[in-house]
């Protein structure tokens, strides 16, 4: 059977480029953590004799598609981005980060963003939040950084302590602290706010090019936030008021949209960049690289069953088609694992057999057994590569594409620590109003904090991003105000 008719491909419907190697930094290794196909492959079979999520557990979905308005084929092979008015249907989950399944929706905290693009190559998943920043760049800190976030394991109360300590000794999280105190920390409805990809991916066309790329879903409800107390009130009157509000607006043919544009970086300037553009804390200016249109969101169904396609979706930033590919973004390098992993736990092995996570092409490939297969198993079919049976193969053309790495391998950390110029410039950017609410949101965060050092560490923080922004939190703390640090 030949190769086009018969395609081996990833659960998510993905072609497989190569079944035989595993991609490596040079013939001898290591072994790069981003060979998405090995770690399905591991982490599957692992779980081949078989809970409410980590983070995100508090979430809302529906059912649309996305338009293609500007065709992308000069930057990207992926056919869901190719051909003016090409249409991909998708399923959208929003959600809060840190609380748990019956949490409030108007909680000042990130939300989830994340689209599964059922195409023709497979499902792709764009998983970002309403942030285009994140409070760590490298996964290692990622359990640490949740844990700060959820409850204390001896009160079961949530911990100003430890977010604040956390957020002192990690100076990279102040831009994400920046913009989660301030106005958007608190979106109206799931309707009224921006997405984002936040990391950085590759794009690749049909000649091999490459590019960089960022991605921003812009609401066309215009971006809409709460206040503070207003937010405490509705979570007491309407702990689920995301939800229904967003229930009802589709119910009624009232379609949430958003604009998707992308930010494009030659691979080039990557190495001369004044920010690493593989850092999830920096963005990248619009004047540098301008937004271009792509196409356009459309929810207009609703679950017929939470459970069924809220509950049980799952999405990974490892889910990918050919022509997206991962770039060396730290963060994004160990979400590539962490994410169907924990689905792999939560849901199980093959959870993308659910009707919800599905492929739209019919997938072959050599993955048996596991609790709640939905399927027939592969029936009688061969199940092992190489064969000499006709089974599915790679296609060499879907490979991933080249690149150079260089330097010792070991334990190393990012080479640029700036994290102040930009949440500077983000406080710069904010009226006087938006200031005073920005100050007065950290000031009611911090006072709870037990330990003067650590609001004052914190304080230093805010100071050296600008001399202002430390003085009015330190006015605001009572404590004293900074003087001039490096």
């Amino acid at each position: 059977m030949s190769k086009e008719t018969n395609p081996l491909r990833t659960a998510t419907g993905a072609p497989v480029g190569d079944n035989q190697n595993s991609m490596t930094a040079g013939s001898r290794g290591p072994t790069l953590i981003q060979d998405i196909h090995l770690l399905e492959k591991l982490a599957h079979f692992n779980r081949e004799r078989v809970p409410e999520r980590v983070v995100h557990a508090k979430g809302a979905g529906a059912h649309g598609y996305f338009k293609v308005t500007n065709d992308m084929s000069e930057y990207t092979k992926a056919k869901l981005f190719n051909g003016l008015g090409k249409r991909t249907p998708l399923f959208v989950r929003f959600s809060t980060v840190a609380g748990e399944l019956g949490s409030a929706d108007t909680v000042r905290d990130p939300r989830g963003f994340a689209v599964k693009f059922y195409t023709e190559e497979g499902n792709y998943d764009l998983v970002g939040n309403n942030t285009p920043i994140f409070f760590i760049r490298d996964a290692i800190k990622f359990p640490d950084f949740i844990h700060t976030q959820k409850r204390d394991p001896r009160t079961h109360l949530k911990n100003p302590n430890a977010v604040w300590d956390f957020w002192s000794l990690s100076p990279e999280s102040l831009h994400q602290v920046t913009y989660l105190m301030g106005d958007r920390g608190i979106p109206a409805t799931y309707r009224h706010m921006n997405g984002y990809g936040s990391h950085t991916f590759k794009w690749v066309n049909a000649k091999g090019e490459a590019v960089w790329v960022k991605y921003h879903f812009k609401t066309e409800q215009t971006v809409k936030n709460m206040a503070s107390d207003v937010a405490a009130k509705i979570a007491g009157e309407n702990p689920d008021y995301h939800t229904e509000d967003l229930f009802n607006a589709i119910e009624k043919g009232d379609f949430p949209a958003w604009k998707l544009y992308v930010q494009i970086m030659p691979l080039e300037d990557a190495d001369s960049y004044r920010f690493d553009p593989f850092d999830v804390t920096k963005v990248w200016s619009h004047k540098d690289y301008p937004l271009i249109e792509v196409g356009r969101m459309v929810l207009n169904r609703n679950p017929e069953n939470y459970f069924a396609e809220v509950e049980q979706a799952t999405f990974s930033p490892g889910t990918l088609v050919p022509g997206i590919e991962p770039s060396p973004d730290k963060m994004l390098q160990g979400r590539l694992f962490a994410y169907s992993d924990a689905h792999r736990y939560r849901v199980g092995a093959n959870h993308n057999l659910l009707p919800i996570n599905r492929p739209r092409v019919e997938v072959n490939n050599y993955q048996r057994d596991g609790a709640m297969r939905l399927d027939n198993n592969g029936g009688g079919s061969v199940y092992y590569e190489p064969n000499s049976y006709g089974g599915p193969q790679e296609v060499p053309e879907h490979r991933q594409t080249p690149f150079t790495v260089s330097g010792n391998a070991g334990q190393t950390a990012y080479d640029q620590e700036d994290h102040y110029t930009q949440p500077g410039d983000l406080y710069r950017l904010m009226s006087e109003e938006e200031r005073t609410r920005l100050v007065e949101n950290i000031v009611a965060a911090m006072k709870p904090v037990e330990r003067d050092d650590i609001k004052f560490r914190q304080i230093q923080h805010f100071y050296k991003a600008d001399p202002e922004y430390g003085e009015r939190v330190a006015k605001g703390l009572n404590l004293p105000i900074p003087q001039e640090v490096k």
